[in-house]
This record gives C-alpha cells, sequence and structure tokens, in this order.
C-alpha cells in the first residue's frame, strides 16, 4: 500500500548528509534519500553499516557534519523541537526506571512533548499493543516482548506523525514479530509513515513500500520493493532426472545448464521476465539427448539473496 499523493511533500528529505565522528571515523557519506509521506521504508544493511547513525541524524539525537535534513519541511537543526514532536522513535533498548507502571511511563512520556493528558489515547495504544491487562505492571517485571510493546507505546504516546523503528523485532519470537507487523501496517493506514531499520530480510520483504540498502555508510540502492524483486529477482530451474547422469553433454553446458552433485539434476538460471527463457530449447535439447524427466519445479531469489548479491557486488 502506498499512500504517496502528487501533492504531498516527503515526510523526510535529505540531501548530501555527511557524519564523520571525532577520531575521523565517517558513518555516513553523501546520502540523498527522500521518504514518502505515508510508506514503510524498509532501511537494510548489515550491523556497522549506519543505519542507526542515519536515524540519529534524523531525530536530531546526531548532528550532522555537513548537509540538511528536512523532517515535513523543517529543518531538523534549526527547528528541533519542531521536528522532533513529529518523530516517534523506538529504540533498541528500555531505558526508562525500571520500577514505573506500564501506563505510567507512557503517559509520562505523551507529557515530555507537551501535550495534553489524553487517558483514552493512551487506554487505545496500551489495547492495540496487548498492554492493557499489564498497564499497572512494573517494567521491571516484564518479558523483553512486552518491554519491546512498550518501548513502541511510549513512540506513539504524543501521536507523531513519523515512526521510526531501529531493529524493532531483534531477539523477539515469530509471534510477537507477525503482531507489531500488525501494528505497523495499522499505523500506515491512518497515515503515519513508518521507517524500520532491520538486517531481517524477511521484515522487509514482508512490510516495505520501497526499500533501501546502506553499506559502509553510502546509500547504494533505493528501489520499490516489487520493482526491486522484478529487476534483480532471478529463477533457477531444477529439473530432476529419472536416471544418474555421468557427465553434462557439451551442448546443455553451452546453454548454462549446471549438473549437481550426485548427477540426478540439473539447474538452470533464468530472467522470469525476459521474452526468452531458454527454458522451451532446453527441454528439446534434453529430449534429444535422451534425457528422462522425473520432475521439475522453480525457485524465485528472495529478497535476502538479492541483498547477499549486492553487497558481494560492492566487495
Amino acid at each position: 500500500m502506498n499512500m504517496q499523493s502528487t501533492t504531498t511533500a516527503p515526510a523526510v528529505s535529505i540531501s548530501q548528509l555527511n557524519k564523520t565522528y571525532d577520531g575521523g571515523f565517517v558513518a555516513l557519506k553523501s546520502i540523498d534519500l527522500e521518504i514518502r509521506t505515508g510508506e514503510i521504508f524498509a532501511l537494510l544493511g548489515p550491523n556497522g553499516a549506519g543505519k542507526t547513525t542515519l536515524i540519529g541524524t534524523i531525530c536530531g539525537l546526531v548532528r550532522p557534519t555537513s548537509g540538511q535534513i528536512l523532517v515535513g519541511g523543517h529543518d531538523v537543526v534549526t527547528d528541533f523541537r519542531k521536528t522532533r514532536a513529529m518523530i516517534g522513535l523506538v529504540p533498541q533498548e528500555l531505558t526508562t526506571d525500571r520500577f514505573e507502571t506500564v501506563q505510567a511511563t507512557v503517559a509520562f512520556t505523551r507529557g515530555l512533548f507537551g501535550k495534553p493528558r489524553n487517558d483514552a489515547h493512551i487506554e487505545k495504544i496500551l489495547k492495540d499493543l496487548s498492554l492493557w491487562d499489564k498497564r499497572n505492571d512494573k517494567l521491571i517485571t516484564l518479558s523483553g516482548g512486552m518491554k519491546r510493546r512498550v518501548l513502541i507505546a511510549k513512540a506513539l504516546s504524543h501521536e507523531p506523525k513519523i515512526l521510526f523503528l531501529d531493529e524493532p523485532t531483534a531477539g523477539v519470537d515469530v509471534e510477537l514479530r507477525r503482531d507489531m507487523w500488525n501494528v505497523v501496517r495499522d499505523l500506515q493506514a491512518t497515515g503515519v509513515t513508518v521507517i524500520l531499520t532491520t538486517h531481517y530480510i524477511e521484515e522487509a520483504e514482508e512490510m516495505a513500500d520501497r526499500v533501501g540498502v546502506i553499506s559502509n555508510g553510502e546509500i547504494i540502492l533505493v528501489e520499490e520493493k516489487t520493482e526491486l524483486m522484478r529487476k534483480l529477482g532471478k529463477k533457477d530451474l531444477s529439473i530432476l532426472l529419472q536416471e544418474k547422469l555421468p557427465a553434462l553433454p557439451d551442448t546443455l553446458a553451452r546453454m548454462g545448464l549446471k549438473l549437481r552433485e550426485g548427477g540426478e539434476e540439473l539447474t538452470y538460471r533464468y530472467d522470469s521476465k525476459s521474452e526468452r527463457t531458454g527454458i522451451a530449447t532446453i527441454m528439446s535439447a534434453l529430449s534429444e539427448e535422451g534425457l528422462r524427466i522425473k520432475d521439475i519445479s522453480t525457485h524465485q531469489s528472495s529478497l535476502e539473496e538479492i541483498f547477499i548479491g549486492l553487497l558481494r557486488d560492492r566487495t
């Protein structure tokens, strides 16, 4: 689902952003990026790639060395209070007083942003995140998964227009991950822009409208997820033979087929969007070689395989 309209300004606009830390470490290099209002944008990259630093600069927590960041058209450095109030940030760790109750800490966070008390809003957030039954429990008593839900509740307490999720499901179980994805989809349906950093490729593949890949502080690709899959995703054809093949005939090798160890399976990689996949020619060649087929199957490259390939191409 993409809620971008032709007249809506970007939620986040970044131009020529650089960040060099004391000591000379270059964390971000010449980043240009626009995040559309109402989209779910996944920022993918290995640990140390610059994901958390980039989020920190957008949220005004890390001062850029050079460049400009606009949130809702406002500069994050000169208009910090206004831009920060528009943003909800879900960090990786819970740093709140462990002896506070769930409801108290979420309500307190709302007050930090100058928002008036709104018990109904806090109740709705806690119910949406399955925290209502835990509202009077102290944080110290909660499981890791429940603490992660509290982090999201705190980030939503002041009704932000943009939500950052920094590795939101690292170390949580599959059920909680699915619950969080549902919450994110519901937020997007209300017009909230969601920016997700993750090294779980399945998270991006499941959730995102667009995907950005960051490596060594540089954005190396930004693409519509479906377009990325179309352009870079390949299909593998697997042909199981009735009988073992001792060696691959030259005619088949020249077509790009490979014989797997054991001699019972041939593989062929092709572009499924191409006008000519070569499969029909391969089938004729197999018949001419007198090879009998037991089974045929295909496999679509996942976003993870595409991502690994992108990083490999740059090293």
